[in-house]
Protein backbone atom coordinates (compact mmCIF):
# COMPACT_ATOMS: atom_id res chain seq x y z
CA UNK A 1 0.00 0.00 0.00
CA UNK A 2 2.87 2.61 0.88
CA UNK A 3 4.45 1.61 -2.80
CA UNK A 4 0.85 2.31 -4.05
CA UNK A 5 0.79 5.94 -2.20
CA UNK A 6 4.50 6.65 -3.03
CA UNK A 7 3.85 5.84 -7.31
CA UNK A 8 0.35 7.83 -7.28
CA UNK A 9 2.27 11.28 -5.17
CA UNK A 10 5.60 10.76 -7.98
CA UNK A 11 2.88 10.78 -10.53
CA UNK A 12 0.38 13.55 -9.55
CA UNK A 13 4.35 15.53 -9.22
CA UNK A 14 5.36 14.20 -12.44
CA UNK A 15 2.06 15.81 -14.31
CA UNK A 16 2.41 18.63 -12.26
CA UNK A 17 6.06 18.77 -13.89
CA UNK A 18 4.70 17.94 -17.23
CA UNK A 19 2.43 20.89 -17.41
CA UNK A 20 5.54 23.34 -16.17
CA UNK A 21 7.38 21.72 -18.92
CA UNK A 22 5.27 22.10 -21.68
CA UNK A 23 5.40 25.91 -20.71
CA UNK A 24 9.18 26.00 -20.12
CA UNK A 25 9.38 24.13 -23.70
CA UNK A 26 7.53 27.06 -25.25
CA UNK A 27 9.45 29.43 -23.57
CA UNK A 28 12.85 27.67 -24.46
CA UNK A 29 11.23 27.03 -28.36
CA UNK A 30 11.40 30.66 -28.70
CA UNK A 31 14.68 31.00 -27.17
CA UNK A 32 15.86 28.52 -28.98
CA UNK A 33 15.24 30.23 -32.08
CA UNK A 34 17.47 33.23 -30.88
CA UNK A 35 20.17 30.49 -29.02
CA UNK A 36 20.33 27.90 -30.51
CA UNK A 37 19.19 24.02 -30.88
CA UNK A 38 22.22 23.45 -28.68
CA UNK A 39 21.89 25.34 -26.01
CA UNK A 40 18.20 24.91 -25.40
CA UNK A 41 18.53 21.23 -25.07
CA UNK A 42 21.02 21.40 -22.44
CA UNK A 43 18.32 23.92 -20.63
CA UNK A 44 15.88 21.59 -20.61
CA UNK A 45 17.39 18.32 -19.37
CA UNK A 46 19.10 19.99 -16.04
CA UNK A 47 15.64 21.23 -15.75
CA UNK A 48 13.66 18.37 -15.86
CA UNK A 49 16.59 16.07 -13.37
CA UNK A 50 16.52 18.86 -10.64
CA UNK A 51 12.43 18.62 -10.48
CA UNK A 52 12.70 15.01 -10.87
CA UNK A 53 14.67 14.99 -7.43
CA UNK A 54 12.83 17.43 -5.88
CA UNK A 55 9.63 15.37 -6.45
CA UNK A 56 10.99 11.74 -5.23
CA UNK A 57 12.51 13.70 -2.03
CA UNK A 58 8.47 15.21 -1.59
CA UNK A 59 6.96 11.30 -1.65
CA UNK A 60 10.06 10.19 0.77
CA UNK A 61 9.08 12.65 3.43
CA UNK A 62 5.38 12.43 3.13
CA UNK A 63 5.78 8.81 3.52
CA UNK A 64 7.96 8.38 5.95
CA UNK A 65 5.48 10.73 8.07
CA UNK A 66 2.21 8.87 7.89
CA UNK A 67 3.84 5.65 8.54
CA UNK A 68 5.25 7.66 12.06
CA UNK A 69 1.37 9.08 12.44
CA UNK A 70 -0.12 5.31 11.96
CA UNK A 71 2.51 3.82 14.39
CA UNK A 72 1.05 6.54 16.89
CA UNK A 73 -2.35 5.94 16.15
CA UNK A 74 -1.88 1.33 17.25
CA UNK A 75 -0.11 2.77 20.50
CA UNK A 76 -2.73 4.88 21.02
CA UNK A 77 -5.65 2.16 20.55
CA UNK A 78 -3.53 -0.17 22.37
CA UNK A 79 -3.70 1.99 25.80
CA UNK A 80 -7.08 2.86 25.43
CA UNK A 81 -8.42 -0.86 25.15
CA UNK A 82 -5.53 -1.99 27.82
CA UNK A 83 -7.77 1.06 29.83
CA UNK A 84 -10.83 -0.48 28.95
CA UNK A 85 -10.46 -3.79 30.22
CA UNK A 86 -9.38 -2.06 33.37
CA UNK A 87 -12.20 -0.27 33.99
CA UNK A 88 -14.59 -3.64 32.66
CA UNK A 89 -11.83 -5.92 35.27
CA UNK A 90 -13.09 -3.36 37.98
CA UNK A 91 -16.58 -2.99 37.69
CA UNK A 92 -16.65 -6.75 37.88
CA UNK A 93 -14.86 -7.30 40.49
CA UNK A 94 -17.40 -4.05 42.28
CA UNK A 95 -20.62 -6.34 41.28
CA UNK A 96 -18.54 -9.30 42.85
CA UNK A 97 -18.31 -7.70 45.81
CA UNK A 98 -21.75 -6.12 45.99
CA UNK A 99 -23.54 -9.82 45.05
CA UNK A 100 -21.44 -11.45 47.91
CA UNK A 101 -21.92 -8.60 50.63
CA UNK A 102 -25.86 -9.51 49.40
CA UNK A 103 -25.39 -12.74 50.40
CA UNK A 104 -23.96 -12.43 53.48
CA UNK A 105 -26.49 -10.14 54.35
CA UNK A 106 -29.43 -12.73 53.04
CA UNK A 107 -27.31 -15.45 55.15
CA UNK A 108 -27.35 -13.56 57.98
CA UNK A 109 -31.57 -12.53 58.13
CA UNK A 110 -32.17 -16.47 57.95
CA UNK A 111 -29.76 -17.21 60.41
CA UNK A 112 -31.69 -14.66 62.76
CA UNK A 113 -35.31 -15.76 61.12
CA UNK A 114 -34.57 -19.34 62.45
CA UNK A 115 -33.37 -18.62 65.84
CA UNK A 116 -36.65 -16.45 66.19
CA UNK A 117 -38.36 -19.41 64.58
CA UNK A 118 -36.67 -21.88 67.49
CA UNK A 119 -37.45 -19.43 70.08
CA UNK A 120 -41.17 -18.99 69.27
CA UNK A 121 -41.11 -22.77 68.96
CA UNK A 122 -39.85 -23.09 72.27
CA UNK A 123 -42.11 -20.58 74.19
CA UNK A 124 -44.86 -22.29 72.25
CA UNK A 125 -43.83 -25.93 73.67
CA UNK A 126 -43.68 -24.33 77.25
CA UNK A 127 -47.34 -22.96 77.14
CA UNK A 128 -48.71 -26.05 76.08
CA UNK A 129 -47.05 -27.75 78.77
CA UNK A 130 -48.32 -25.16 80.90
CA UNK A 131 -51.54 -25.17 79.34
CA UNK A 132 -52.35 -29.21 80.32
CA UNK A 133 -50.41 -28.57 83.65
CA UNK A 134 -53.95 -25.95 84.15
CA UNK A 135 -56.05 -28.43 82.60
CA UNK A 136 -55.35 -30.47 84.47
CA UNK A 137 -55.70 -28.47 87.67
CA UNK A 138 -59.41 -26.79 86.36
CA UNK A 139 -60.10 -30.56 86.14
CA UNK A 140 -59.85 -31.13 89.43
CA UNK A 141 -61.16 -27.64 90.67
CA UNK A 142 -64.60 -29.25 88.52
CA UNK A 143 -64.49 -32.07 90.02
CA UNK A 144 -64.30 -30.30 93.81
CA UNK A 145 -66.71 -27.42 92.52
CA UNK A 146 -69.24 -30.55 91.55
CA UNK A 147 -68.88 -32.15 94.98
CA UNK A 148 -69.13 -28.87 96.41
CA UNK A 149 -72.89 -27.78 94.09
CA UNK A 150 -74.13 -31.57 95.75
CA UNK A 151 -73.10 -30.50 99.29
CA UNK A 152 -74.66 -27.22 98.85
CA UNK A 153 -77.59 -28.53 97.01
CA UNK A 154 -78.21 -31.09 99.45
CA UNK A 155 -77.77 -28.22 102.02
CA UNK A 156 -80.44 -26.17 100.41
CA UNK A 157 -83.03 -28.83 100.17
CA UNK A 158 -82.89 -29.57 103.96
CA UNK A 159 -83.33 -26.03 105.23
CA UNK A 160 -85.55 -25.33 102.49
CA UNK A 161 -87.67 -28.07 102.78
CA UNK A 162 -88.08 -28.66 99.13
CA UNK A 163 -86.84 -30.88 96.45
CA UNK A 164 -85.20 -30.06 93.48
CA UNK A 165 -88.39 -30.88 91.65
CA UNK A 166 -90.33 -28.90 93.70
CA UNK A 167 -88.18 -25.82 93.37
CA UNK A 168 -88.29 -25.87 89.89
CA UNK A 169 -91.85 -26.14 89.50
CA UNK A 170 -92.05 -22.77 91.94
CA UNK A 171 -89.69 -20.99 89.69
CA UNK A 172 -91.27 -21.95 86.55
CA UNK A 173 -94.80 -21.26 87.80
CA UNK A 174 -93.00 -17.73 88.76
CA UNK A 175 -91.57 -17.37 85.20
CA UNK A 176 -94.87 -18.29 84.01
CA UNK A 177 -96.44 -15.46 85.77
CA UNK A 178 -94.05 -12.99 84.80
CA UNK A 179 -94.02 -13.85 81.11
CA UNK A 180 -97.94 -14.05 80.97
CA UNK A 181 -97.74 -10.26 82.36
CA UNK A 182 -95.27 -9.27 80.03
CA UNK A 183 -97.25 -10.81 77.31
CA UNK A 184 -100.69 -8.79 78.66
CA UNK A 185 -98.28 -5.62 78.15
CA UNK A 186 -97.00 -6.27 74.36
CA UNK A 187 -100.76 -7.21 73.78
CA UNK A 188 -101.64 -3.60 74.75
CA UNK A 189 -98.33 -2.35 73.11
CA UNK A 190 -99.53 -3.99 69.86
CA UNK A 191 -103.49 -3.21 69.79
CA UNK A 192 -102.73 0.50 70.58
CA UNK A 193 -99.91 0.13 67.35
CA UNK A 194 -103.19 -0.90 65.23
CA UNK A 195 -105.43 1.96 66.58
CA UNK A 196 -102.94 4.21 65.68
CA UNK A 197 -102.49 2.48 62.19
CA UNK A 198 -106.21 2.23 61.78
CA UNK A 199 -106.76 5.79 62.74
CA UNK A 200 -103.72 6.62 60.03
CA UNK A 201 -105.46 4.59 57.24
CA UNK A 202 -108.91 6.06 57.93
CA UNK A 203 -107.60 9.56 57.88
CA UNK A 204 -106.17 8.32 54.22
CA UNK A 205 -109.81 6.87 53.42
CA UNK A 206 -111.08 10.24 53.88
CA UNK A 207 -108.63 12.57 52.27
CA UNK A 208 -109.20 10.13 48.98
CA UNK A 209 -113.13 10.38 49.21
CA UNK A 210 -112.73 14.12 49.55
CA UNK A 211 -111.37 14.52 46.39
CA UNK A 212 -114.13 11.63 44.86
CA UNK A 213 -117.35 12.39 46.72
CA UNK A 214 -119.29 15.59 47.46
CA UNK A 215 -120.85 15.31 50.82
CA UNK A 216 -122.23 17.07 53.47
CA UNK A 217 -119.55 15.81 55.65
CA UNK A 218 -116.76 17.31 53.23
CA UNK A 219 -118.35 20.50 51.76
CA UNK A 220 -115.82 22.96 52.61
CA UNK A 221 -113.20 21.21 50.84
CA UNK A 222 -115.03 20.43 47.67
CA UNK A 223 -116.82 24.11 47.24
CA UNK A 224 -116.18 27.36 45.78
CA UNK A 225 -117.86 30.45 46.77
CA UNK A 226 -118.07 33.40 43.82
CA UNK A 227 -119.32 36.90 45.30
CA UNK A 228 -122.13 38.86 43.37
CA UNK A 229 -122.53 41.90 43.22
CA UNK A 230 -125.99 42.07 44.45
CA UNK A 231 -128.85 39.39 44.92
CA UNK A 232 -130.53 40.04 41.59
CA UNK A 233 -127.79 38.88 40.00
CA UNK A 234 -129.03 35.51 41.35
CA UNK A 235 -132.16 35.29 39.12
CA UNK A 236 -130.32 36.18 35.77
CA UNK A 237 -127.84 33.12 36.40
CA UNK A 238 -130.77 30.71 36.66
CA UNK A 239 -132.18 32.47 33.31
CA UNK A 240 -135.60 31.70 32.31
CA UNK A 241 -137.35 28.29 33.63
CA UNK A 242 -133.45 27.84 34.44
CA UNK A 243 -131.81 27.55 31.23
CA UNK A 244 -128.88 29.32 32.43
CA UNK A 245 -127.51 27.19 35.31
CA UNK A 246 -128.73 23.85 33.34
CA UNK A 247 -126.24 25.00 30.45
CA UNK A 248 -123.72 26.24 32.95
CA UNK A 249 -123.77 22.60 34.58
CA UNK A 250 -124.31 20.53 31.50
CA UNK A 251 -120.82 22.29 30.33
CA UNK A 252 -118.84 22.31 33.12
CA UNK A 253 -120.08 19.69 35.06
CA UNK A 254 -120.58 21.65 38.24
CA UNK A 255 -124.02 21.77 40.94
CA UNK A 256 -124.83 25.29 41.46
CA UNK A 257 -126.05 26.29 44.67
CA UNK A 258 -127.78 29.16 44.87
CA UNK A 259 -129.46 29.49 48.64
CA UNK A 260 -130.56 32.42 50.70
CA UNK A 261 -126.72 33.50 50.89
CA UNK A 262 -126.53 36.76 50.28
CA UNK A 263 -124.85 37.94 47.45
CA UNK A 264 -123.01 34.46 46.99
CA UNK A 265 -123.81 31.47 44.67
CA UNK A 266 -121.85 28.05 45.46
CA UNK A 267 -119.95 26.26 43.26
CA UNK A 268 -120.13 22.51 44.12
CA UNK A 269 -117.99 19.64 42.58
CA UNK A 270 -115.32 16.77 43.32
CA UNK A 271 -113.15 18.00 40.73
CA UNK A 272 -111.33 21.03 41.08
CA UNK A 273 -109.74 21.79 37.78
CA UNK A 274 -113.94 21.52 36.73
CA UNK A 275 -114.60 23.19 39.96
CA UNK A 276 -112.22 26.01 38.53
CA UNK A 277 -113.31 26.37 35.14
CA UNK A 278 -116.80 27.30 36.53
CA UNK A 279 -115.91 29.71 38.88
CA UNK A 280 -113.59 31.87 36.03
CA UNK A 281 -116.72 31.13 33.67
CA UNK A 282 -119.16 32.32 36.29
CA UNK A 283 -117.07 35.24 37.06
CA UNK A 284 -116.66 36.31 33.71
CA UNK A 285 -120.11 36.21 32.82
CA UNK A 286 -120.93 38.10 35.76
CA UNK A 287 -118.67 41.23 34.73
CA UNK A 288 -119.92 41.00 31.24
CA UNK A 289 -123.48 41.24 32.00
CA UNK A 290 -124.94 39.01 29.43
CA UNK A 291 -125.86 35.86 30.49
CA UNK A 292 -127.49 32.89 27.96
CA UNK A 293 -126.66 29.89 26.39
CA UNK A 294 -124.39 31.09 23.71
CA UNK A 295 -122.32 33.36 25.89
CA UNK A 296 -122.39 31.01 28.26
CA UNK A 297 -120.69 28.57 26.25
CA UNK A 298 -118.42 31.17 24.56
CA UNK A 299 -116.85 31.89 28.72
CA UNK A 300 -116.73 28.27 29.52
CA UNK A 301 -114.52 27.87 26.40
CA UNK A 302 -112.48 30.48 27.06
CA UNK A 303 -112.59 29.73 30.86
CA UNK A 304 -111.02 26.23 29.56
CA UNK A 305 -108.17 27.65 28.03
CA UNK A 306 -107.35 29.54 30.68
CA UNK A 307 -107.25 27.12 33.15
CA UNK A 308 -105.12 24.59 30.88
CA UNK A 309 -102.70 27.50 30.23
CA UNK A 310 -102.64 28.31 33.86
CA UNK A 311 -102.47 24.69 34.21
CA UNK A 312 -98.99 24.34 31.78
CA UNK A 313 -97.53 27.43 33.42
CA UNK A 314 -97.73 26.13 36.84
CA UNK A 315 -96.41 22.52 35.75
CA UNK A 316 -93.60 24.34 34.27
CA UNK A 317 -92.68 26.59 37.14
CA UNK A 318 -92.97 23.45 39.34
CA UNK A 319 -89.92 21.95 37.25
CA UNK A 320 -87.70 25.40 37.44
CA UNK A 321 -88.29 25.57 40.82
CA UNK A 322 -87.16 21.78 41.19
CA UNK A 323 -84.57 21.88 38.70
CA UNK A 324 -86.46 18.76 37.51
CA UNK A 325 -86.15 18.61 33.69
CA UNK A 326 -87.10 16.19 30.15
CA UNK A 327 -90.69 15.75 31.82
CA UNK A 328 -93.16 14.50 29.10
CA UNK A 329 -95.35 17.29 28.59
CA UNK A 330 -98.16 15.62 29.32
CA UNK A 331 -96.79 14.51 32.90
CA UNK A 332 -96.12 18.27 32.94
CA UNK A 333 -99.85 19.10 32.94
CA UNK A 334 -100.93 16.66 35.25
CA UNK A 335 -98.19 18.34 37.72
CA UNK A 336 -99.99 21.43 36.70
CA UNK A 337 -103.51 19.95 37.71
CA UNK A 338 -102.39 19.57 40.96
CA UNK A 339 -102.36 23.32 41.63
CA UNK A 340 -106.31 22.59 42.18
CA UNK A 341 -105.98 19.60 44.72
CA UNK A 342 -105.59 19.63 48.26
CA UNK A 343 -105.06 17.10 50.78
CA UNK A 344 -106.19 17.92 54.30
CA UNK A 345 -105.78 21.12 53.24
CA UNK A 346 -102.65 21.10 51.97
CA UNK A 347 -101.89 22.12 48.48
CA UNK A 348 -100.45 19.13 46.59
CA UNK A 349 -98.21 20.85 44.31
CA UNK A 350 -96.54 22.84 46.96
CA UNK A 351 -96.77 19.59 48.52
CA UNK A 352 -94.72 17.89 45.78
CA UNK A 353 -92.33 20.78 45.17
CA UNK A 354 -91.26 20.42 48.73
CA UNK A 355 -90.81 16.80 48.59
CA UNK A 356 -88.71 17.02 45.96
CA UNK A 357 -86.31 19.60 47.40
CA UNK A 358 -86.37 17.54 51.03
CA UNK A 359 -85.66 14.65 49.33
CA UNK A 360 -82.88 16.12 47.11
CA UNK A 361 -81.30 17.73 50.43
CA UNK A 362 -81.54 14.34 51.98
CA UNK A 363 -79.42 12.88 49.27
CA UNK A 364 -77.21 15.49 49.02
CA UNK A 365 -76.44 14.86 51.96
CA UNK A 366 -75.82 11.37 52.07
CA UNK A 367 -74.06 11.69 48.02
CA UNK A 368 -76.43 9.88 46.74
CA UNK A 369 -78.48 10.95 42.90
CA UNK A 370 -79.54 14.37 43.79
CA UNK A 371 -81.44 14.25 40.32
CA UNK A 372 -83.17 11.39 40.52
CA UNK A 373 -84.21 12.19 44.03
CA UNK A 374 -86.07 15.29 43.02
CA UNK A 375 -87.54 13.51 40.15
CA UNK A 376 -89.20 11.23 42.15
CA UNK A 377 -90.23 13.55 45.36
CA UNK A 378 -91.99 15.99 42.46
CA UNK A 379 -93.63 12.79 40.38
CA UNK A 380 -94.59 10.73 43.50
CA UNK A 381 -98.45 12.05 44.11
CA UNK A 382 -98.53 12.60 40.33
CA UNK A 383 -101.64 10.45 40.35
CA UNK A 384 -103.82 12.27 43.08
CA UNK A 385 -104.29 14.54 39.32
CA UNK A 386 -106.48 12.36 37.75
CA UNK A 387 -107.74 9.67 40.86
CA UNK A 388 -111.20 10.86 40.57
CA UNK A 389 -111.14 9.89 37.36
CA UNK A 390 -109.69 6.12 37.77
CA UNK A 391 -110.15 3.44 39.69
CA UNK A 392 -107.21 2.31 42.10
CA UNK A 393 -104.94 4.20 44.73
CA UNK A 394 -103.34 7.35 43.57
CA UNK A 395 -100.07 5.43 44.27
CA UNK A 396 -101.07 2.49 41.79
CA UNK A 397 -102.35 5.40 39.30
CA UNK A 398 -98.75 7.72 39.63
CA UNK A 399 -97.10 4.47 38.97
CA UNK A 400 -98.86 3.56 36.23
CA UNK A 401 -98.17 7.25 34.19
CA UNK A 402 -95.05 7.06 35.08
CA UNK A 403 -94.56 3.89 33.00
CA UNK A 404 -96.76 4.97 30.48
CA UNK A 405 -94.30 8.01 29.79
CA UNK A 406 -91.20 5.97 30.12
CA UNK A 407 -89.74 7.59 33.37
CA UNK A 408 -87.08 5.67 34.89
CA UNK A 409 -87.71 2.08 36.95
CA UNK A 410 -86.03 3.78 39.67
CA UNK A 411 -88.51 6.65 39.17
CA UNK A 412 -91.38 4.29 39.28
CA UNK A 413 -89.88 2.12 42.44
CA UNK A 414 -90.16 5.96 44.16
CA UNK A 415 -94.06 6.29 43.27
CA UNK A 416 -94.96 3.09 43.65
CA UNK A 417 -93.10 2.78 47.40
CA UNK A 418 -94.02 6.11 49.34
CA UNK A 419 -96.81 4.75 51.50
CA UNK A 420 -94.99 1.15 51.52
CA UNK A 421 -97.25 -0.76 48.77
CA UNK A 422 -94.17 -1.75 47.19
CA UNK A 423 -90.84 -2.36 48.60
CA UNK A 424 -87.86 0.20 48.22
CA UNK A 425 -85.29 -0.77 45.64
CA UNK A 426 -82.96 2.40 46.18
CA UNK A 427 -82.21 4.54 48.57
CA UNK A 428 -83.60 7.44 46.39
CA UNK A 429 -87.02 5.91 47.09
CA UNK A 430 -86.67 5.68 51.01
CA UNK A 431 -85.79 9.32 50.62
CA UNK A 432 -88.78 10.09 48.95
CA UNK A 433 -91.26 8.42 51.59
CA UNK A 434 -89.41 10.05 54.39
CA UNK A 435 -89.94 13.47 52.69
CA UNK A 436 -93.25 12.99 52.30
CA UNK A 437 -93.92 12.07 55.65
CA UNK A 438 -91.89 15.02 56.32
CA UNK A 439 -94.07 17.23 54.37
CA UNK A 440 -97.33 15.89 55.83
CA UNK A 441 -96.55 15.41 59.50
CA UNK A 442 -95.08 18.97 59.95
CA UNK A 443 -96.90 21.45 62.50
CA UNK A 444 -99.63 23.48 60.47
CA UNK A 445 -98.92 21.81 56.92
CA UNK A 446 -102.37 20.04 57.53
CA UNK A 447 -105.23 20.93 59.17
CA UNK A 448 -106.09 17.74 61.01
CA UNK A 449 -102.24 17.97 61.97
CA UNK A 450 -102.39 21.10 63.37
CA UNK A 451 -105.85 20.57 65.28
CA UNK A 452 -104.17 17.61 66.72
CA UNK A 453 -100.85 19.27 67.43
CA UNK A 454 -102.71 22.08 69.18
CA UNK A 455 -104.70 19.34 71.24
CA UNK A 456 -101.94 16.99 72.18
CA UNK A 457 -100.23 20.46 74.00
CA UNK A 458 -103.17 21.69 75.91
CA UNK A 459 -103.69 18.04 77.07
CA UNK A 460 -100.26 17.80 78.27
CA UNK A 461 -100.12 20.98 80.19
CA UNK A 462 -103.67 19.59 81.69
CA UNK A 463 -101.96 16.54 83.19
CA UNK A 464 -99.05 18.35 84.70
CA UNK A 465 -101.39 21.11 86.44
CA UNK A 466 -103.74 18.38 87.50
CA UNK A 467 -101.22 17.37 90.29
CA UNK A 468 -101.04 19.24 93.70
CA UNK A 469 -97.97 21.13 94.14
CA UNK A 470 -97.70 22.36 90.79
CA UNK A 471 -97.43 26.07 90.53
CA UNK A 472 -97.51 26.29 86.27
CA UNK A 473 -96.05 24.26 83.88
CA UNK A 474 -95.16 24.50 79.73
CA UNK A 475 -95.02 22.19 77.01
CA UNK A 476 -91.96 22.71 75.34
CA UNK A 477 -89.45 21.47 71.54
CA UNK A 478 -92.90 20.66 69.66
CA UNK A 479 -94.88 18.76 72.87
CA UNK A 480 -91.51 16.62 73.45
CA UNK A 481 -90.86 17.74 76.70
CA UNK A 482 -92.55 19.23 79.56
CA UNK A 483 -91.27 21.53 82.40
CA UNK A 484 -93.26 21.53 85.26
CA UNK A 485 -92.65 24.26 87.95
CA UNK A 486 -93.48 22.92 91.62
CA UNK A 487 -94.36 25.20 94.77
CA UNK A 488 -91.59 24.50 96.95
CA UNK A 489 -92.99 24.78 100.50
CA UNK A 490 -95.16 22.17 99.47
CA UNK A 491 -93.16 19.81 97.43
CA UNK A 492 -89.57 18.93 98.75
CA UNK A 493 -86.54 17.43 97.13
CA UNK A 494 -88.17 13.77 97.16
CA UNK A 495 -91.56 14.09 97.05
CA UNK A 496 -90.18 15.87 93.13
CA UNK A 497 -89.24 12.44 91.84
CA UNK A 498 -92.08 10.98 92.63
CA UNK A 499 -94.20 13.92 90.86
CA UNK A 500 -92.23 13.33 87.98
CA UNK A 501 -92.84 9.43 88.06
CA UNK A 502 -96.45 10.01 88.45
CA UNK A 503 -96.72 12.95 85.67
CA UNK A 504 -94.73 10.49 83.01
CA UNK A 505 -97.28 7.42 84.15
CA UNK A 506 -100.02 9.43 83.68
CA UNK A 507 -99.44 11.00 80.10
CA UNK A 508 -98.21 7.44 79.10
CA UNK A 509 -101.87 6.23 79.85
CA UNK A 510 -104.19 9.27 78.62
CA UNK A 511 -102.27 10.89 75.86
CA UNK A 512 -101.26 9.68 72.55
CA UNK A 513 -97.97 10.83 71.10
CA UNK A 514 -95.11 9.82 68.85
CA UNK A 515 -91.41 9.17 70.22
CA UNK A 516 -90.95 10.06 73.70
CA UNK A 517 -92.07 12.89 75.95
CA UNK A 518 -89.52 14.44 79.15
CA UNK A 519 -91.25 15.48 82.16
CA UNK A 520 -88.31 18.22 84.07
CA UNK A 521 -89.61 18.65 87.53
CA UNK A 522 -87.94 22.37 88.70
CA UNK A 523 -88.00 22.84 92.13
CA UNK A 524 -86.44 26.32 93.42
CA UNK A 525 -86.14 27.94 97.02
CA UNK A 526 -85.34 31.60 97.02
CA UNK A 527 -84.14 32.93 100.74
CA UNK A 528 -83.81 36.93 100.79
CA UNK A 529 -82.83 38.80 103.80
CA UNK A 530 -81.71 42.54 103.71
CA UNK A 531 -78.38 44.01 105.62
CA UNK A 532 -79.63 47.19 107.62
Amino acid sequence: MKKELKAERQQKIFNKWEAHSIIELVLASALALIVGAGGGYYVRKQQAEGAIGSAEEEARRIVEKAEAAGEARKKEAVLEAKEEIHQMRQSLDKDTKERKADLARQERRLQQKEENLDRKLETLEKKEEALIAKDASLEEERSRAAEMHEKQKAELERISKLTTEEAKAMLMAEAEEEMRHEKAMMIKEYEQQAKDEADKRARDIVSQAIQRCAADQVAETTVSVVALPNDEMKGRIIGREGRNIRALETLTGIDLIIDDTPEAVILSGFDPVRREIARIALEKLITDGRIHPARIEEMVDKAKREVDQRIKEAGEQATFDTGVHGLHPELVRLLGRLRYRTSYGQNVLNHSIEVAQLAGVMAAELGVDVALAKRGGLLHDIGKAIDHENDGTHVTIGADIARKHRESPEVINAIAAHHGDEEATTVEAVLVAAADAISAARPGARRESLETYLKRLTRLEEIAKSFDGVDNCYAIQAGREVRIMVKPDKVDDVASIALAHDIVKKIEAELEYPGQIKATVIRETRVVDYAK
